[in-house]
């Protein structure tokens, strides 16, 4: 018979029962609980410390969530998105699936999911979800689906790609290297993979059709996205439309970019191509385009102060006031380049300022009046002292242009980041050269490291890549799902699964296997599910007669449905602040398709194994 679980026991499924409410109310900030949870940990470990336990070790299995290797890992991959955002290393991957998108949106979910899940099944599904993560957040900023819509689905196609192998997450391999060790045959690569293809096919329609529908737009409409600005394009020695026709070109463009009075014929340096767009829009066009929007000695001299001074280039939209010198100016006379270093790349009149107020000169360039945006590009330093000499205000609107010259660099990094984790080093040993994997948190440190050093990270702009929610909640899971291992809760849930499993029918003690380390897994973490969860399934298979590869492949699956819960994996934190996503947005979208993939392999494990 089994006995009454430890007042430990017992506390640590309350707290955990608790934290899940409160992250479900609402009510409270995801920061918030996530402190208070490690708070009660502390607190209640240290005047009621585990048995065998000192007080202090209560306190250091409480906070040793901030110095685990899961979070530094986390960290790191967010330092190293970071890298290949800011340095404009994705921009050709996000121009080729937003060309996709154009043709369809559901169509390019579609695309990207499968892919997604093709490269899950070879390499370790985190890396994959990290270079795709900037990818899609980069995308919604083009006006294509909000970032919210679809990283969870990726999320989720990620996931159920690293399930079809042995070698997809490093639960699976835990888990097969457990069975190897009670006796079973160790399983290859691929010996699992059909059951999880037939099971994605019925889970796939969730992910693409409905999940998006499930969540809601994280999308910011801001006043200044619909801001139009009018500049003259100059084309340089080096412009792809040097020699060429407008035309040519023109499905490269970005949506929103327009040109007037294009000259016939081949274009030439030299050439001013009058155009219209939105500051992101004219952004994008002179990179696609490699033209310049201001004379291009001064755009050479800002970008040859930025990389002597070390210091990013700005784009700012600035409105001149009441009290500008630059009113009755025209941009070519004011000597804004010549006094203060930074390019006026764009002009924009509000439509309220139209009509009698236009001022042209002689030489047709409009003069400036109160109430004109400008879009200026320059040093920081340099843009504050044109601002405060000038009498200018800054508005919102300001980006930071994108380090190319280091854009090589950063993917470099990155993929040599993936390789090693996914791969491995060429190393020579007494059996001859072999492939040494090196652990995902090893290979993510040192490629953060490399992205500091080499700069395409700047160490003071670090706060931009981290998530403070994300560092506290991943803390606070690592320390519960200490607690719950170390206080014999997981034990005792696996004892009382044990027990009821005898009475059910083969095709219901597997649902009922899969789902209890589902749940285990989605409040504690898949390796300790996997830990507790693999003996007891092999024992059960044992004293029910049944082959114990279907039970212990009931474990490895369930280990994986980690949906339900931002804390049951690192992705889930991952996604979580690109996504602005709340707790309860894993709940909605992801008890469904738990329950969806627990149905679907329960049934191809019972037909495959013929129980």
């Amino acid at each position: 018979m089994i006995g009454m679980p430890s007042y430990h026991a017992i506390a640590a499924m309350a707290v955990t029962l608790a934290m899940f409410v409160a992250f479900a109310r609402g009510r409270m900030s995801i920061e918030i609980i996530s402190l208070l949870t490690i708070a009660v940990i502390a607190v209640g470990l240290y005047f009621f410390p585990l048995e065998g336990n000192a007080p202090t070790d209560g306190l250091q299995l409480a906070f040793s969530g901030f110095g685990h290797y899961a979070l530094i890992t986390i960290c790191a991959l967010m330092v190293m998105g970071r890298g290949l955002v800011v340095t404009g290393a994705l921009e050709p991957a996000a121009r080729f699936l937003e060309r996709v998108f154009k043709v369809n949106l559901q169509l390019g979910l579609l695309f990207s999911l499968v892919v997604c899940f093709v490269l899950s099944m070879g390499v370790n599904n985190t890396p994959v979800l990290v270079l795709l993560i900037p990818i899609f957040v980069a995308l919604a900023e083009r006006g294509l689906m909000p970032a919210s819509k679809t990283l969870i689905p990726l999320n989720a196609a990620s996931l159920l790609g690293g399930l079809a192998t042995t070698i997809g997450t490093s639960t699976n391999i835990l888990v097969v290297s457990i069975a190897v060790d009670l006796g079973m045959e160790r399983m290859g690569v691929f010996h699992f993979t059909p059951i999880v293809i037939v099971a994605c096919l019925v889970a796939l329609p969730y992910v693409w059709l409905v999940m998006p529908r499930m969540l809601k737009s994280n999308r910011i409409e801001q006043v200044h996205a619909l801001r139009k600005f009018e500049t003259r394009l100059r084309i340089t020695e080096n412009s792809v439309l040097n020699g060429r026709e407008l035309s040519e070109v023109a499905s490269r463009l970005p949506d929103g970019i327009e040109f007037h009075d294009v000259p016939p014929g081949l274009l030439r340096p030299q050439h001013r191509l009058l155009m219209t767009g939105t500051h992101e829009a004219i952004e994008e066009a002179m990179s696609v385009l490699r033209g310049d929007a201001a004379p291009s000695w001064v755009i050479d001299r800002i970008r040859r102060n930025s990389h002597e001074k070390g210091v990013d280039i700005a784009v700012v939209e600035m409105t001149v006031t009441a009290d500008s010198r630059l009113i009755g100016r025209t941009l070519p006379s004011s000597g804004i380049a010549d006094l203060y270093g930074v390019a006026v790349i764009g002009t924009h009149r509000p439509e309220r300022l139209m009509g009698e107020k236009d001022q042209y000169s002689e030489g047709g360039d409009m003069r400036l009046i109160e109430g004109d945006v400008l879009l200026v590009m320059g040093l920081p330093a340099d843009i504050e002292h044109f601002e405060r000499a000038d009498g200018l205000l800054t508005l919102e609107g300001r980006r930071e242009l994108p380090r190319r010259s280091k854009a090589v660099l950063a993917a470099t990094i990155m993929g040599a980041a993936v390789a090693l984790a996914s791969v491995g080093l060429p190393f020579y040993g007494a059996q001859g050269f072999y492939l040494l994997k090196v652990p995902i948190a090893i290979s993510a440190l040192l490629g953060a490291i490399l992205m500091f050093v080499t700069g395409c990270v700047k160490f003071d702009r670090v706060g931009r890549a981290l998530s403070a929610s994300v560092i506290v909640l991943v803390a606070a899971s690592i320390a519960l799902g200490r607690v719950i291992l170390e206080s014999g809760a997981a034990d005792w849930i696996g004892l009382v699964m044990a027990s009821g499993l005898q009475y059910l029918s083969p095709a219901a003690a597997l649902a009922v296997i899969m789902l209890t380390m589902t749940v285990i897994t989605n409040f504690a973490s898949n390796a300790t599910a996997a830990t507790v969860g693999t003996p007891i399934a092999f024992a059960i298979a044992t004293q029910l007669g049944l082959p114990p590869e279907p039970m212990v492949l009931a474990v490895l699956f369930g280990c994986n449905l980690c949906y339900a819960t931002p804390i049951a994996y690192q992705t889930n934190m991952l996604i979580m602040s690109e996504g602005s996503y709340e707790f309860f947005d894993y709940v909605r979208t992801g008890v469904p398709l738990v329950i969806i993939m627990v149905v679907a392999l329960s049934g191809a494990l019972v037909f495959t194994y013929g129980l």
